[in-house]
């Protein structure tokens, strides 16, 4: 993929993939399941457990990156 995301196979699960944020104690981490559903991992600290966990549907998936790709719209 691009250059500080790795991806994973998750055999009978889905992709993982991590995102270097730039800082050894910061990544985000992100798992697609076969299903559709997505996790959001954040990891804030070098600890290797996650801050946040939240789990997305397809269409909160969406939505989110909508956002942080500045193609949101309001109508």
């Amino acid at each position: 993929m691009g250059k500080g995301v790795h991806v994973q196979d998750l055999p009978g699960v889905g992709k993982r993939y991590d995102i270097d944020l730039g800082r050894p104690d910061q990544r985000i981490s992100v798992i697609m399941r076969s299903g559709g559903v997505r996790d959001l991992y954040v990891f804030a600290t070098a600890s290797a457990e996650p801050t946040a966990v939240i789990e997305l549907t397809e269409e909160q998936a969406r939505k989110v990156s909508a956002v942080l790709s500045a193609t949101f719209f309001e109508s």
